[in-house]
């Protein structure tokens, strides 16, 4: 979806790949050695929510109701580690973020922002920028770019 509103020509070679693993350190891991890919210029795309939980989605709300506390909390507390650069905590978000199993009953929508830190954090420093936010029918949508 992200590749649709960033190229809606298509008209950029795009390989995809399946995530093998759910672990935290395993997927920063693999994204440190496409470091070297980025370097050379290739973008290198994550794509999720930052809240999945779908027992919040609320489609008789519409797109713009109030997201529920626990998606909020889950939201502002990942745009501050995000901006922190801490990347310790990102990877341990079910240990030091407020809702993190109620913003993420299952992680897979949550994994491929490790991808994209461990890529962005080659040179050892991670400078993340909003820039999506705001939420959709109670999930947080907010996506980064990271340098």
């Amino acid at each position: 979806m992200p590749l649709k509103e960033m190229f809606p020509e298509a008209d950029v070679p795009v390989v995809q790949m399946s995530i093998p693993t759910l672990d935290p350190q395993g997927l920063f891991n693999l994204g440190m050695s496409l470091a070297p890919l980025r370097e050379r210029g290739t973008l290198i795309v994550g794509s999720g929510f930052t809240t999945h939980n779908l027992r919040w989605f609320s489609p008789s709300g519409g797109p713009d109701v109030a997201p529920p506390a626990a998606s909020s909390e889950f939201d502002h507390w990942a745009e501050e580690a995000m901006a922190r650069g801490d990347v310790d905590a990102i990877l341990d978000f079910l240990n030091k973020a407020p809702a993190a199993r109620q913003a993420h009953p299952r992680s897979e929508h949550w994994a491929p922002l490790y991808v994209g830190l461990g890529a962005a954090y080659g040179s050892g420093e991670l400078h993340a920028k909003t820039a999506i936010d705001g939420f959709w029918y109670g999930l947080s949508k907010r996506s980064w770019t990271l340098t």
